[in-house]
């Protein structure tokens, strides 16, 4: 095969051969912990089935399996089947991974949660799914478009709710519970309860979040695709909606609420961690994996966007992530903020900003006081029937475009990522005079902008015509309005920014190579990549990789998803196919990238960019999620990458880095990214 060269943004140097990227070390656990085994199983010896148990277990899966497929083939909605799948998911889970059996009781547990499948089948044959209208604690579950896969959510309807009136939405995002995968999960619920208390009028929805991954990459999709297939099968108001956590759960929330603040009516961060071990030693890291620490290890950083949300922070007085709590505080206070009220009685308020508070229960470990739970539950019944509200002040800041848009502005374009950006938006005069500050942006649209007749940002006045939306853009420090039609050329934007993990957060295509690769060696240690990916994917985020070889893809499947490459432009046709449009040189020979040259038998590129062949969608190469293994138990699965690297060929499945970096605001190598 005729040898491809990828263009080259730089002139090529000497032969890099010896550079190494280091990466930040894992946290350390507690003792006697091997993370991150203990932080998915417990630390107990689990049950081994015998082989009559497993082979009773496979038995009844298999018919209630045949009992889907014959419903699938008699044209029953997938929405309505995915309700049944999810018994038979969760049996064949507890097989893959039989270490789940945590007692002896798993066994009986297993067959149960069968049981309900073949229960809700034999109903659907008769043309009837009663538990679409059942009141009280019910499983449901919905299809995700991440991976395909099926994921379960507990559910609790309350009496009063008549399929009429929307109802408010509780979300609740669950602790740490190493042994509740899908089968704990599904079969303790109508014994046990859900992971908060339910509040009254509400519909209730406990998130799975695939598992224990506090809510990051598919897990945090998990959270908005639970939420749209609630809102799908019954009515919920969009302008109610609570968001609560606790210890995992909480960690959750506040980079779920903090991330995405206009869309919670309440919010209750119970505990939980807001600051990575990282953040104590960030300057000590290379410049790409300290920008990645902006993404989520600094959530206490990103507390300004409590601004226009009612917020509960609650600890306990002794619990270990006290000091998280007290972060959040002191990152409000340098905002400007004042604090008021005792923390023990009244909570501490903003006095500036009331409806954000700060509870601690006195000498109270890690666990929710019951007199607290009573007057968290009293504020967010009163905060749901005030509903969310759009508000004339606007305070609202970021690091990246994935996280842009807060009520009625969405920051789409940064002058320069993971550096702060943030904006100061007051509506005046009913809504007729718009006064706005911003910092490190280029690009800002507003809505709910019919009676808008003038703008003024950073000083600059204009005079527009009102509309259901604005967009304005920032050239050489001036600010004009300009249209929704994307300017010439390629930048960084919302959904097509980086790093690569983001990849993994929309529907995603792994693409295998089925020709012969240029070096031996790369294309291993390409395939050992995917297989690590592949084996901890299904532990983590309770999906299977979604896969074609090369030579199957289709252009639906470019316009549907992020496509992800593995091997070389040898060996995989798609790689062949975007040659010559991604910012470096991939030759039989060598390998040169931002102006660095390599042996190509010894490295192997991975690299995020937008898809030459379908530029809303990205092309990743030879990467999953990058973060170490050892974080994606933990609340802070940082990426280590950045845009691109260099990955060193050898007998490790996790090869050493020998470059990495970002890509500047043009998806380019330059002054803003140079390589280190």
């Amino acid at each position: 095969m005729k040898a491809t060269v990828i263009s080259l943004c730089f002139l090529c140097t000497s032969l890099v051969l010896s550079q190494t990227v280091q990466v930040p070390s894992p946290k350390q656990g507690r003792a006697g912990e091997i993370l991150p085994t203990t932080r998915f199983r417990p630390r107990t010896e689990p049950y081994s089935p015998t082989a009559a148990e497993k082979q009773h277990i496979q038995t009844k899966m298999a018919a209630l399996d045949a009992e889907i497929s014959g419903l699938r083939a008699r044209g029953v909605s997938d929405q309505i089947l995915v309700d049944v799948e999810i018994f038979a998911e969760a049996a064949r889970w507890i097989l893959t991974f039989p270490e789940e059996f945590f007692r002896p009781e798993s066994v009986a547990s297993t067959l149960s949660v069968l049981e309900m499948g073949m229960d809700r089948a034999t109903l659907l044959r008769k043309g009837e799914s009663p538990w679409t209208s059942q009141k009280g604690r019910l499983i449901r579950g919905y299809r995700s478009v991440v991976d395909g896969s099926v994921q379960p959510y507990r559910l609790t309807v309350p009496e009063e709710y008549d399929g009429l009136r929307p109802l408010p939405l509780d979300v609740i995002e669950h602790g740490r519970y190493v042994t509740r995968y899908e089968v704990e999960f599904i079969s303790a619920f109508a014994k046990r309860g859900p992971d908060r208390p339910h509040l009254p009028g509400t519909i209730q929805i406990e998130l799975f979040g695939r598992g224990n991954n506090a809510f990051h990459w598919p897990g945090e999709t998990d959270i908005f695709e639970g939420i749209a297939a609630v809102s799908k099968a019954y009515k919920v108001d969009k302008d109610r909606v609570a968001l609560r956590g606790f210890s995992m759960g909480g960690a959750g929330v506040w980079h779920s609420a903090l991330h995405f603040p206009g869309e919670w009516a309440s919010v209750e961060a119970g505990a939980g961690d807001n600051e990575s071990h990282r953040m104590r030693l960030v300057t000590d890291l290379a410049p790409h994996q300290q920008a990645m620490c902006r993404i989520f290890d600094n959530t206490y950083e990103w507390m300004l966007n409590a601004f226009n949300m009612p917020f509960i922070g609650y600890v306990g007085e002794i619990d270990g992530t006290f000091s998280k709590h007290v972060a959040a505080r002191q990152q409000l206070m340098r905002e400007g903020f004042h604090l008021e009220g005792e923390s023990f009685t009244t909570g501490l308020r903003v006095k500036e900003v009331p409806s954000i508070v700060f509870l601690v229960a006195p000498n109270t470990p890690h666990a929710t006081d019951p007199e607290f739970r009573k007057r968290m539950d009293a504020m967010h019944l009163e905060n749901l029937k005030r509903g969310r509200v759009s508000p004339d002040h606007l305070r609202f800041l970021t690091y990246t475009t994935r996280y842009n848009r807060s009520h009625w502005a969405t920051l789409d374009g940064l002058e320069k990522h993971y550096e702060r950006a943030e904006i100061e938006a007051k509506r005046l005069g009913n809504r007729s005079r718009y006064e706005i500050k911003t910092k490190n942006l280029n690009r800002l649209t507003l809505r709910e902008t019919e009676r808008a007749a003038t703008v003024v940002i950073d000083g600059q006045q204009m005079t527009v015509t009102g509309a259901p939306e604005l967009v304005f853009a920032k050239s050489a420090g001036k600010w004009q309005p300009t249209t929704r039609i994307e300017p010439a050329g390629l930048r960084k934007r919302h959904r097509l920014q980086g790093p690569i993990d983001d990849a993994f957060l929309e529907p995603f295509l792994i693409v295998k190579p089925t020709g012969v690769p240029w070096n031996a060696a790369a294309h291993e240690q390409a395939l050992a990549i995917l297989a690590r990916f592949d084996r901890q994917y299904q532990l983590a985020y309770r999906g299977h990789l979604r896969v074609k070889d090369d030579k199957d893809v289709t252009a639906a499947d470019l316009e549907n998803y992020h496509i992800v490459l593995f091997g070389d432009p040898g060996s995989n046709r798609m790689m062949e196919k975007v040659a010559g449009k991604l910012p470096f040189t991939w030759g039989r020979e060598t390998v040169t990238m931002g102006g660095q040259r390599f042996a190509a038998g010894e490295v192997l590129p991975a690299m995020i960019y937008p898809n030459p062949l379908s530029p809303k969608r990205y092309v990743v190469l030879n990467s999953g999620l990058t973060a170490l293994w050892e974080d994606w138990a933990g609340d802070f699965p940082t990426p280590q990458y950045g845009d691109y690297a260099i990955l060193r060929v050898g007998a490790k499945e996790l090869p050493d880095v020998a470059m990495a970096g970002l890509f500047n605001e043009s998806w380019r190598f330059g002054s803003e990214s140079e390589a280190k």
